[in-house]
């Protein structure tokens, strides 16, 4: 499969992450600061927090769709064309976040242009490099590596995010990171696949309209896609709210950016540990575990009395959480499907999961204009784990068995 059927030597696993899991930490990391802007634009802009969180919403609407597509062309092109420019994309997206001053420019720049960016230079595409590149016996591992990634990116760009809006300005910051993205470009040269020079797609055995139907039909694929929906809504929720529903409660500023990094640094191991543990147990069933567990947390989370120490503590146990969903996911679909379409199929998932997204931050923003109050979308976070538990166990992992096809065998 991949690299050993198209006859091309693989990139060297530790090249793939090098570059891969550092693309990502940027992209990711820049991404979650996202919710310390929240007060900054609202007040000079005197917007609402819905005019806000609907842009976000629309950011990873835009990134889901965009993924799909992002991640056909990874598949078709290879991942260093697809991250070039969305690179550029993140780029002006920024900027245009900084400069614009009616809710349709923000919601343009930061919703469609970052959104966009997003779907090139983070995981499905990045997954579409390791998948054809690193062998099926470390992929799961090699998949929690790029994810943690991710999560150090958090760790590390969120204080420093918070560091740039308070010495220059929340413009200007902007701008700054603006530049930072443009890092992506020389990186993605790593990312080169032989396979795919001069714009040569590899063989394949299947067309893409006969992995998606194939993917569509199959129950485990959808319960895979709901499952993602629920991560979506829990963590965009959280990680654009958190920072406001503190303040709100009367904790200061940099505790919500203690409580962001939190989550990033206990991320690292727990998408790690997620990558780890998919080698040697049931996917399906660590998934169950997580989004269970999230339930839990949130639960005693809003139980007891709110305090610096009960936010870190919760940061922490929805850090090891946090990302550890994607590493699962994404290693089951190579595994039910092969790695031949697995960035479009894996664009595919994560439409999924923005679509929870959106829901997650939109409604966030809305039921706080409606009723003063995040209590209704914290309990709908709660409803959603318990029923994202119940609906990977039945997913089913061995590789899908497909017909002769023309004589051969398409598997």
């Amino acid at each position: 499969m991949g690299n050993m059927q198209q006859g091309h030597k693989p990139l060297s696993t530790f090249q793939v992450l090098a570059c891969g899991a550092t693309i990502v930490t940027l992209s990711m990391g820049i991404r979650h600061g996202f919710g310390l802007w929240l007060q900054p634009i609202t007040q000079a802009q005197d917007w609402t927090r819905e005019t806000f969180a609907f842009a976000i919403a629309i950011q990873n609407l835009a990134w889901g769709i965009s993924g799909i597509f992002a991640g056909m062309a990874a598949d078709r092109f290879g991942a260093f064309k697809v991250i070039v420019v969305c690179s550029i994309l993140y780029a002006v997206g920024l900027v245009g976040m900084a400069q614009t001053t009616t809710p349709l420019m923000f919601s343009l720049s930061t919703g469609v242009l970052i959104g966009m960016a997003q779907a090139g230079t983070t995981y499905a595409v990045i997954y579409g490099v390791i998948g054809r590149n690193v062998s099926a016996d470390k992929r799961s591992w090699a998949m929690g590596v790029a994810a943690a990634a991710g999560s150090f990116g958090q760790f590390l760009m969120v204080p420093t995010e918070g560091f740039l809006i308070a010495r220059f300005g929340w413009q200007e910051a902007l701008v700054i990171l603006g530049a930072a993205s443009l890092l992506m470009i020389p990186l993605s040269w790593g990312l080169r696949e032989p396979g795919f020079s001069g714009g040569a797609a590899p063989r394949r055995d299947q067309s893409i309209a006969q992995a998606l139907r194939e993917a569509f039909k199959y129950p485990s694929f959808q319960l895979l896609m709901a499952g993602y929906f629920v991560c979506g809504f829990q963590v965009v929720f959280i990680g654009v709210h958190m920072p406001s529903y503190l303040r709100d409660k009367g904790l200061s500023p940099q505790v919500a950016s203690y409580a962001l990094a939190l989550i990033g640094l206990f991320n690292v191991f727990g998408t790690y540990a997620a990558g780890v543990l998919g080698q040697k147990l049931p996917k399906k069933n660590i998934l169950a575990f997580i989004y269970f567990a999230r339930a839990v947390a949130i639960s005693l989370f809003l139980l007891a009395p709110l305090s610096p120490a009960s936010v870190y503590v919760f940061s922490a146990v929805m850090g090891v959480l946090w990302l550890s969903t994607v590493p699962p996911t994404n290693a089951t679909v190579a595994q039910i499907f092969g790695v031949a379409h697995l960035s479009m199929l894996g664009g595919f998932v994560f439409f999924s999961h923005q679509v929870g997204s959106f829901m997650g931050v939109w409604l966030g923003g809305y039921l706080y204009d409606k009723t003063g109050s995040y209590d209704i979308v914290w309990y709908i976070a709660i409803a959603l784990g318990v029923a994202a538990a119940l609906i990977n166990l039945p997913v089913k992992e061995a590789p899908i068995v497909r017909p002769v096809l023309r004589g051969r065998v398409t598997s």
